[in-house]
C-alpha cells in the first residue's frame, strides 16, 4: 500500500460540514479531479472535521479516502442521490427485492490500490431510514451497503469507526488481496441485516483487530447463492480472521454461508472473542447450494453468554428461487475447532448434516464449555455429521468419538496476505 504523491481537502471542492448540505457532488468532483494522479503516485482526499452529508459515490484506483478524527460522513436519505444497480452476478436477484439495488455509500469497481482510512473518523448510513421501510416491506430494490468494492485488487479498509448501515457494513465482492483492520462496527442489536464484514468471492483477505455489535452475523463469509454461485464459481479462500471481538445476540461471531455456492476453503480463525452472541463458528448451508466449505481452522476462541458453541445447518432456509438443482449438495468437510473456552452457555452444540450428504471430517479438540443454570439435558444434537473429539467438555455425541491426545490441526504457514507491511504516510 503506497503513500499518496498528490493530496487535496474536501472542502476544496465547496464541501459544507454541517450535516445538512449534500455534498454528493463535492465527493465526486473531488475524486475526479484527483483521479487524473493514478499515474503519478497517486492522490489523498482528506475529509476533514465536520459533518459530511452524501448520496453515494465511487471511488479511483491509487487513492486514499483518509477521515479525520472529527469527521463524519453521513448516508443521504434522499434516494435520488443513490444509485441504482444491476443484481449482482452470483446472487442472480436482490437480497431485499428480486431486481436492482442501490450502489453502496462508498463504491468501487474494477480498482488497483485504494484505501479507506483514516484517525477514527466515522462514516454513518442513518440506517433507521432503510430499516423502517424494510420491516415495513416498502423496498422496491435492495438497500445499499456502507462500503462495497467489486472486481478490485489491494484494498485497505481501516481505523474507521463505522454505525448504522442501510444494510451490510464492509462487502468485498469477486475481489483480491484485502487488508481490514482496527474497524468499529456498531449497529443496534435488533437491526436487519447489519452484517459487518461480507468478504465474498475473495481471495488473500485478512481481517483483524475489529470490534462488531451487530443485528446480524459479526462476519458472514459468502460466495454467491444457488446456480447463480454454482455459474460464477468464485470461492472465498485464503482468509484470515483473528482478534475480532463480537456482540450479536441473534446471530454468529462468524457465519460461513448461507449463500457459498462458489465455495469456501482455507479459512484461518484464531485468538477471537464473542459475549452475548448467538453462536461462534457457524456454518449455514442448504440444499440447492452445491460447492463446498472445507479446510477451515478455528483456534484460541473465548465465548462468554452464548446460545451455541457450535452450530452447523444443513437447512437454512430460502433458496434464490425456484430454479434451484436440488441435487446440488454442498460437501462440508475439513472442519477444524481447537482451544476453546466457553461459560454461561446454554447448548454445547447443534450439528445437522444434510440426509445422504453428511457433514464429515469434524474434529474438536480442548474444548471446555461451562454450561448456563439453563442447562438443557441434551448438550449436544447430532445428525448426519461425522467426526473426532479430544479433551471435550461436556461429553460430545456419539457421532463424534474421543480420540485421546489428538489435537485438530492448524496450518503453520501463513495466509499471504498476513505477510504484508503498512507503511505510515504523511501529507
Amino acid at each position: 500500500m503506497d503513500c499518496r504523491k498528490h493530496s487535496a481537502v474536501l472542502t476544496d471542492f465547496g464541501a459544507v460540514g454541517d450535516g445538512k448540505t449534500s455534498n454528493t457532488k463535492a465527493f465526486k468532483t473531488a475524486i475526479t479531479n484527483l483521479s487524473q494522479h493514478a499515474k503519478d503516485g497517486g492522490a489523498i482526499l482528506i475529509v476533514p472535521p465536520g459533518k459530511w452529508l452524501t448520496g453515494s459515490f465511487n471511488l479511483t484506483s491509487h487513492f486514499t479516502l483518509f477521515l479525520q478524527k472529527g469527521a463524519v460522513i453521513l448516508g443521504s436519505q434522499d434516494e435520488s442521490e443513490w444509485p441504482v444497480l444491476s443484481v449482482l452476478p452470483s446472487y442472480g436477484r436482490g437480497r431485499d427485492a428480486p431486481d436492482g439495488r442501490f450502489s453502496s455509500l462508498i463504491f468501487g469497481t474494477n480498482l488497483t490500490d485504494v484505501i479507506i482510512t483514516g484517525n477514527n473518523g466515522t462514516i454513518d448510513g442513518q440506517g433507521p431510514y432503510w430499516w423502517g421501510k424494510f420491516k415495513k416491506n416498502e423496498m422496491t430494490l435492495t438497500r445499499p451497503y456502507m462500503i462495497e468494492i467489486m472486481y478490485s485488487t489491494q484494498i485497505q479498509i481501516s481505523n474507521l469507526t463505522l454505525v448504522n448501515s442501510p444494510s451490510w457494513f464492509v462487502h468485498p465482492i469477486y475481489s483480491s488481496n484485502i487488508i481490514i483492520q482496527g474497524l468499529t462496527i456498531l449497529a443496534p442489536v435488533d437491526s436487519p441485516n447489519t452484517d459487518g464484514v461480507n468478504p465474498d468471492s475473495c481471495t488473500n483477505t485478512k481481517i483483524e483487530d475489529c470490534y462488531i455489535v451487530s443485528g446480524d452475523d459479526c462476519i458472514a463469509v459468502k460466495s454467491g447463492w444457488d446456480q447463480y454461485g454454482i455459474k460464477v464459481g468464485m470461492p472465498t479462500q485464503k482468509l484470515l480472521i483473528r482478534k475480532l471481538t463480537c456482540i450479536s445476540p441473534d446471530s454468529a461471531m462468524i457465519a460461513l454461508g448461507s449463500e457459498m455456492s462458489g465455495g469456501i476453503k482455507d479459512v484461518r480463525v484464531e485468538d477471537n472473542t464473542a459475549i452475548n452472541t448467538q453462536s461462534a463458528v457457524r456454518i449455514k448451508t442448504a440444499v440447492g447450494r452445491g460447492a463446498y466449505v472445507k479446510d477451515i481452522f478455528v483456534k484460541g476462541m473465548t465465548l462468554k453468554t452464548m446460545k451455541y458453541v457450535f452450530w452447523m445447518s444443513g437447512a437454512y432456509g430460502s433458496n434464490a428461487d425456484s430454479g434451484f438443482d436440488p441435487k446440488a449438495l454442498p460437501k462440508i468437510t475439513g472442519i477444524n475447532y481447537r482451544d476453546i473456552t466457553a461459560d454461561n452457555v446454554t447448548y454445547s452444540a447443534k450439528l445437522d448434516g444434510i440426509t445422504n450428504d453428511p457433514f464429515i471430517g469434524i474434529c474438536i479438540s480442548n474444548v471446555h464449555i461451562k454450561v448456563s443454570e439453563e442447562n438443557k439435558k441434551l448438550q449436544w444434537n447430532c445428525t448426519d455429521i461425522a467426526g473426532v473429539t479430544s479433551n471435550v467438555t461436556p461429553q460430545p455425541c456419539s457421532l463424534l468419538p474421543e480420540k485421546k491426545g489428538h489435537d485438530c490441526p492448524y496450518p503453520k504457514d501463513k495466509v499471504p496476505i498476513d505477510n504484508v507491511m503498512l507503511k505510515t504516510c504523511s501529507f
